[in-house]
């Protein structure tokens, strides 16, 4: 417990037990507290920034870390230190909800991988011929839940997703059977899966299920988010439409939420460049 909250609690208790006997107790110091006291009153130096930076984060849709928020600070005539801005969003909660980018790790002769197929040939002219998938996190009160998702390209639909507690192999390779299971008469003679180097992606289990299935695998580089931007944009859609206006407080309300949205996504949400929503295309051809 930081020495802020330990004082809160001595303010709280301070009519029922010796304020001395407490800092005792907390291992705080007595001049400490009563100079959390004396400040009680008075706003905090940050909070305005803070205020600021809040504004500018929603704005954003919760995607700039300090760099980025210390540029549009910047614009603005706000001048601070890059390192000021970090504090004040650790401070606040105010950090990106974006994916860190994962560490890759080589893990001997049991880890796959797969050449870059794709190489940001983003467009299919026929269905279930190009495939995207990957996980991202939804966060709720009762903890993180897991997303895996395969789109196709030629659409943009969401093939098959799946939910879980817990970021695993399993998780993957459920998504994929599923998928094959909707779409098995009329997925294309070559298909190709593209992923990123994550270590579900890598690893035997889902080397042998493509495998079983007749799927070319195909691999982001390392390190370059952009390879699998089709993946990515899908979350970010989800997220900024759905996740991030609701904020789910238990995994039951995130996977409720989750179907909805998919739903309305593939049946009813119209996309801008064709003017139908994804899965009108597909049954229209």
């Amino acid at each position: 417990m930081r020495p802020r909250a330990k004082y809160a609690v001595i303010y709280q208790h301070r009519n029922e037990y010796p304020v001395s006997v407490m800092c005792r107790f907390f291992q705080v110091s007595r001049s400490g507290y009563y100079d959390f006291v004396h400040r009680l009153g008075r706003p905090e130096k940050d909070a305005a920034l803070a205020e600021i930076i809040t504004e500018q984060r929603e704005r954003s849709f919760r995607t700039y870390g300090y760099r980025r928020m210390w540029l549009v600070l910047k614009k603005r005539g706000i001048h601070r230190n890059p390192k000021t801005i970090l504090r004040i969003m650790e401070k606040y909660g105010l950090l990106a909800e974006i994916r860190r980018r994962r560490k890759w790790y080589q893990m001997g002769q049991q880890v796959h991988r797969y050449k870059n197929l794709l190489n940001r040939e983003f467009h299919a002219d026929r269905p279930n011929s190009k495939w995207v998938t990957d996980i991202s996190y939804i966060h709720t009160k009762q903890g993180v839940l897991y997303l895996s998702m395969i789109r196709d390209l030629y659409d943009n639909s969401i093939v098959a997703y799946k939910t879980g507690t817990e970021q695993t192999v399993n998780l993957v390779l459920d998504t994929i059977r599923l998928a094959m299971r909707k779409e098995k008469k009329r997925v294309a003679a070559e298909l190709q899966l593209h992923s990123d180097q994550g270590f579900q992606y890598t690893s035997p289990a889902y080397f042998n299920l493509t495998k079983s299935y007749g799927i070319t695998p195909s691999m982001s580089r390392r390190g370059n988010c952009y390879d699998n931007a089709m993946a990515e944009n899908f979350f970010s859609i989800l997220k900024t439409e759905c996740i991030y206006r609701h904020k789910p407080a238990s995994f039951c309300e995130a996977n409720e939420m989750i179907d909805r949205y998919i739903n309305f996504y593939n049946y009813e949400r119209i996309q801008l460049k064709t003017g139908v929503a994804p899965l009108t295309l597909r049954h229209s051809t």
